[in-house]
């Protein structure tokens, strides 16, 4: 129904029953509301009851109609395409080295082996820098905008790159190392929380779960790259790759002045009409009467403070000291853990595992590499096109139960293939491959899309760069362990290594059954009365009970 023009009567209408915008404040400002009953339109020619999260968002995302193939669509899918580029530049490092320590060439160079303390300390200084850099990326994205967080991040990878790419020591290499950290923080905190607040509510889930799966559109071609570069019989097998990292930097750098602000930033900073704007435009259809445009701008309103983005960029306490704010920070907490630390950082040194597993040529382990994060991606994008109908919670802890069972299966049939001496039976080598391949199919479906989801529809807009940056602090070091610890334990237990995440994955599932708040189908601003219940995963399993007419339209929310 168009608000410029006359309409035909709708059957609830008929009957006097409205499902529109309704002004309920003093000012006379449109609030978009829907009217409480006991179900009496239920009894409506086509009506029928539902069960939601929020009557109110359900109704504003029945009455959207953005067009996905409008000129403002595309400008949106332009812009989430640059905020994946950013996960491309941290997924391109991902598997990059574990392909570039198989290189004859670089070992030539740097003599560092494949296990050890050497290849520890190259792997982890990159997530040190990301440590150190997580702080100045949420001051600068708070302070100066999404946009302008990309493209510092994006400049200072660059500065990496240079420097990794020309070393001819250890010392340089990992100085090197250190400034791409820093830059991967400042792209990672900004990109992800600029997609999540530019989305439409229900494009929310798809859009930042695809942004993650950049992640695969960094560690596919750094793949295929590497295994064609492992034939130059000179160092640019291994320079070549390494200069490749700074691609996907280039089209963000050059991007970032075509895209719009995030409307949430624009509105914290006191730009409430150029927040307002862009919401009319890419949410709207140009309607500024949208159920959906009024309904977002009345909860960023109410959710921001007075004052604005924090500029307190020191302080990190509100994310502790409320019990809103811890639970939201738990959620940050256990996705960027769990997220870290259920077997995936064995990905960093898929060349050893498959070693282990009887593939010995550097070629067949690059081939299989390549394999693997084909498939892990297939994975990862079939979960991000359900992302915005599948619940969080049931995703994470199935999901996480199936992780423990696939690597359980990988290490048992990895036990008895080291057990057979010299004759092997190949079968055993075979299912632990496919068991391994499995195990990151299952990660990257449960995993992959919600490590963007979850931290930025936990954390409310005045805490999200900060909330984000934290993440990153964590997620870093949860790489340092697996990537310092990694090669050691690998070198001194090999797979029995395996044996620690199953265990672990199992008390995930657990923590994930008793502490994950259900965030699916609420507005990022209806997520605070979650939180700041007494038990907030309770609270998010409650549901609306609506009336929706044969028109599709939502005409009331039945109360007890």
């Amino acid at each position: 129904m168009s608000s410029h023009g006359s309409h035909e009567i709708s059957n609830s209408e008929k009957h006097g029953i409205s499902s529109g915008i309704e002004t309920v404040d003093h000012k006379g400002t449109l609030k978009a509301t829907v009217k409480a009953g006991h179900g009496e339109t239920k009894n409506l020619a086509g009506a029928q009851e539902k069960s939601v999260h929020n009557a109110e968002f359900y109704a504003a995302i029945l009455e959207s109609n953005i067009n996905p193939r409008s000129r403002e669509s595309l400008h949106l899918y332009f812009a989430i395409f640059i905020a994946f580029c950013c996960a491309c530049a941290n997924g391109y490092d991902g598997s990059l080295m574990t392909s570039i320590l198989a290189m004859p060439h670089f070992q030539k160079v740097f003599a560092t082996g494949e296990t050890g303390t050497q290849v520890s300390i190259i792997f982890s200084l990159y997530t040190v820098g990301s440590m150190v850099g997580a702080p100045f990326a949420a001051v600068i994205s708070d302070r100066y905008g999404r946009k302008k967080g990309m493209f510092s991040g994006g400049f200072v990878i660059i500065v990496g790159m240079i420097i990794i790419a020309t070393s001819m020591t250890v010392p340089q290499f990992v100085v090197g190392r250190f400034i791409l950290g820093f830059g991967i923080a400042i792209m990672t905190v900004a990109a992800p929380a600029y997609s999540i607040e530019i989305a439409p509510p229900h494009w929310r889930g798809r859009c930042t779960g695809f942004y993650n799966c950049g992640w695969f559109g960094g560690s596919i071609p750094a793949s295929i790259i590497t295994f064609g570069c492992n034939y130059i019989d000179s160092n640019w097998s291994w320079r070549i790759p390494l200069i490749l990292q700074a691609a996907t930097c280039v089209v963000v750098m050059g991007s970032v002045f075509f895209l719009p602000e995030s409307p949430r930033f624009l509105m914290a900073n006191g730009r409430d009409e150029e927040a307002v704007a862009f919401l009319v435009k890419y949410h709207g259809n140009g309607d500024p009467t949208s159920r959906l445009v009024i309904l977002e701008a009345e909860e960023m309103r109410e959710g921001i403070r007075l004052d604005g983005i924090d500029k307190t960029w020191w302080d990190y306490r509100p994310l502790l000291t409320t019990h809103n704010g811890r639970w939201r920070m738990a959620q940050v907490l256990m996705i960027s853990i769990f997220g870290q630390f259920s077997g995936n950082g064995l990905g960093y040194f898929n060349t050893v595992i498959f070693g282990m597993l009887g593939v010995k040529s550097v070629p067949q382990q690059l081939g299989y590499n390549i394999l693997n994060q084909v498939l892990s991606a297939i994975g990862a994008l079939t979960a991000v096109s359900l992302t915005d109908r599948m619940p969080r919670r049931k995703v994470l802890i199935f999901g996480t139960f199936l992780c423990a069972a696939a690597l359980a299966a990988n290490s048992g049939l990895t036990e008895v293939l080291g057990q057979q001496g010299e004759t092997k039976d190949l079968n055993y080598g075979k299912g632990a491959l496919a068991s391994y391949f499995l195990f990151n199919v299952i990660f990257s479906f449960t995993y992959t899309p919600l490590q963007g989801v979850i931290p930025t529809e936990a954390l409310e807009t005045t805490m999200r760069a900060k909330g984000l940056a934290a993440s990153g602090i964590i997620v870093s070091a949860m790489g340092f362990i697996n990537q310092f610890a990694g090669p050691i334990a690998l070198g001194n237990i090999g797979y029995r290594y395996v044996y620690v995440f199953v265990g672990w994955d199992i008390i995930e599932t657990i923590i994930w059954y008793f502490f994950c708040v259900e965030s699916q189908g609420r507005t990022l601003e209806q997520l605070e009365w979650v939180y700041d219940q007494p038990y907030p995963v309770k609270a998010s399993l409650t549901v609306d009970k609506v009336i929706i007419d044969a028109e599709g339209r939502v005409t009331e929310k039945v109360i007890a």
